[in-house]
């Protein structure tokens, strides 16, 4: 373990400290990692070395593999936590580092992933002259990310469930295949047959749009106790937010196969949650006993909140992978039928391997957090203070 460094770019991250104390390092990170700025703003992380060495100037890393943990929090933006991951990267390629992983469970800029001319991104669809036109003007962000990583030290990008096959084979070739693209399928198969959010007796899981099919077929196959039917959707996007959707010809259910079922609809991020909405509202028809909403990545909006409030959604399960979603605050009303997964062990359990650490990580690989809002909500303190 000495040889293993894990830091973050921000100073007390709840969300740092918690794979730090699964993965069994005793010393915590404000003790490894100065994370000033100067009075004119700029940042300047400098790694605690032995200051009575003056042999070793800057080689004090050498050996070192350094664990670079970037999670959204608080009022940094995305462009505040990139650029000091360059920096911190680079201070510890510059002081003789071995070895530099970049841990950022929402990857930045992936939104961004492709530009205006043909070799900008290989998606997983034949790009037309309106989707061109759509990022004419604008910088192929997520390459120049991946770029700047590179450059600025970076070896090993660890993520979880990017929903871009562009980004995907960019990072990929940026980084050599070590390139990690983490997908929640047994976590979230886990939580439908360990909890009681649904009946595994009745289930019908479902993927909103075609995009969605790998996955939610990859959940499917990792359920141990009884394999649910998959229903798939396919939408039409008629405007920024005008969504029309129906049934997909080549789905395996149909929606008479519904009735009074527990349906799980499942994806990899909501920010308007228009699709969602609507497609919740397609299947609320067919008179399903329950609706719940999976999903890995929320982005907290007023919008987002609105749309996902429809009475055709009974509950949501999402991760803390933009942590801010904990605060009851962002969840707004939707508190009452959010539950948030704590995946910081799961994570972790990776990691180990992934370093080749001596420890094992203890199970449960997730914790439930919901509020006290919740009809499921059983009177305890929670899985927070157990």
């Amino acid at each position: 373990m000495n040889d293993i460094i894990i830091v973050g770019c921000v100073a007390d991250n709840p969300f740092v400290e918690d794979v730090i104390q699964h993965v069994s390092q005793q010393v915590e990170y404000s003790d490894l990692i100065s994370l000033k700025s100067f009075l004119n703003s700029e940042f300047c992380p400098r790694f605690i070395v032995d200051e009575s060495n003056f042999d070793k100037i800057g080689n004090q890393l050498e050996g070192k593999k350094i664990l670079i943990v970037s999670s959204s929090i608080g009022l940094y933006s995305r462009n505040d936590l990139a650029m000091r991951n360059f920096l911190i990267a680079r201070a510890a390629k510059d002081n003789g580092a071995e070895r530099v992983i970049l841990l950022e469970p929402d990857l930045y800029y992936s939104a961004q992933d492709r530009g205006p001319r043909k070799e900008h991104g290989l998606t997983g669809f034949k790009r037309d002259m309106a989707d061109y036109k759509k990022f004419d003007g604008q910088p192929f962000s997520s390459r120049l990310y991946a770029d700047l990583l590179l450059k600025a030290g970076i070896d090993e990008v660890v993520t979880i469930h990017n929903h871009s096959c562009s980004v995907s084979n960019m990072f990929m070739d940026r980084f050599s295949g070590h390139f990690h693209n983490l997908k929640p399928s047994d976590l979230y198969a886990g939580y439908l047959q360990e909890s009681d959010i649904v009946n595994n007796e009745d289930i019908i899981l479902c993927a909103p749009d075609k995009g969605a099919i790998s996955f939610a077929k990859e959940v499917q196959d990792a359920f141990t106790i009884k394999q649910p039917t998959l229903l798939t959707i396919d939408k039409e996007r008629r405007g920024e937010r005008d969504v029309c959707v129906r049934l997909d010809p080549s789905s395996n259910a149909t929606l008479d196969d519904i009735k009074d079922k527990d349906v799980v609809v499942i994806d990899d991020m909501v920010r308007t949650g228009k699709t969602i909405q609507e497609c919740c509202r397609y299947l609320k028809k067919a008179n399903p006993r329950k609706i719940v909403f999976v999903v890995t990545h929320f982005y907290s909006s007023q919008e987002g909140r609105i749309n996902l409030n429809d009475p055709s959604i009974d509950e949501i399960v999402t991760t803390n992978t933009i942590p801010q979603i904990l605060n009851r605050d962002m969840q707004g009303r939707l508190r009452h039928k959010m539950v948030v997964l704590l995946i910081e062990r799961w994570i972790s359990s990776f990691i180990v391997g992934l370093m080749d650490m001596p420890v094992k990580v203890k199970g449960p690989l997730y914790r439930e957090n919901m509020s006290s809002k919740n009809p499921r909500w059983k009177g305890k303190m929670g899985p927070l203070f157990s």
